[in-house]
């Protein structure tokens, strides 16, 4: 049996095209890593820090670097770790299992062709998918009905900020927030077999 494999996507911000490619765990963890595009004109690092490392993704979306640091274990086992634009709120990175990466970057790249489309014909609206984003707040407001949000720090006590294409559910205690996307309709999907939505709570320190 080989070395494990792991699967690293993103959107090069210059040619717009997805960059995928394949490391070894002995690559990712014995040194710094770089995926570039091969436009060559953008590329993705992976800086090691001891059991930690730090990703610097460049974003499509907001055209600039997203520094993010995640531990070496959830690098290597997880089966899907995923980077977001905090201005849109749709990914910028993956990395994880391969079918796990290349789904994920097909439901990417359907949302940036999305984005495209409505530039090009100037219809770009308050929302990535104004159809996803009213059912979604619709399944929601059920689920907030029967009173099944909850945090994990014990409150019932919440906000609701409405994003670009998604939506966050930030606790009124420990400020702890829960994203919710709303660009697809498998993220709709996703939601609509939910009963109860729980706020991972931040602990007392």
């Amino acid at each position: 049996m080989g070395e494990r494999q792991r699967t690293i996507g993103y959107i090069c911000p210059v040619c717009g095209k997805a960059v995928i490619a394949q490391r070894t765990a002995f690559q990712l963890t014995a040194s710094d890593s770089a995926l570039p595009c091969p436009c060559g004109k953008s590329e993705l690092t992976i800086t090691q820090m001891g059991d930690r490392c730090e990703l610097t993704v460049p974003c499509l979306f907001c055209a600039k670097d997203h520094v993010a640091v995640c531990s070496n274990e959830a690098l290597l086992r997880q089966r899907l770790l995923a980077l977001s634009c905090s201005v849109s709120g749709l990914g910028c990175c993956y990395i994880g299992e391969e079918d796990a990466v290349f789904h994920a970057m097909e439901e990417l790249e359907g949302a940036v062709d999305k984005l495209r489309l409505d530039d090009a014909m100037d219809t770009r609206g308050a929302f990535l998918d104004e159809v996803v984003m009213g059912e979604v707040l619709s399944e929601l407001k059920d689920i907030v009905g029967r009173g099944g949000i909850r945090c994990g720090c014990g409150s019932a006590d919440y906000g609701i900020k409405v994003g670009y294409s998604a939506v966050d559910l930030i606790c009124a205690r420990c400020g702890a927030a829960l994203r919710l996307n709303a660009a697809t309709l498998d993220d709709l999907d996703r939601l609509c077999v939910q009963t109860t939505l729980t706020i991972p709570g931040k602990k007392e320190p």
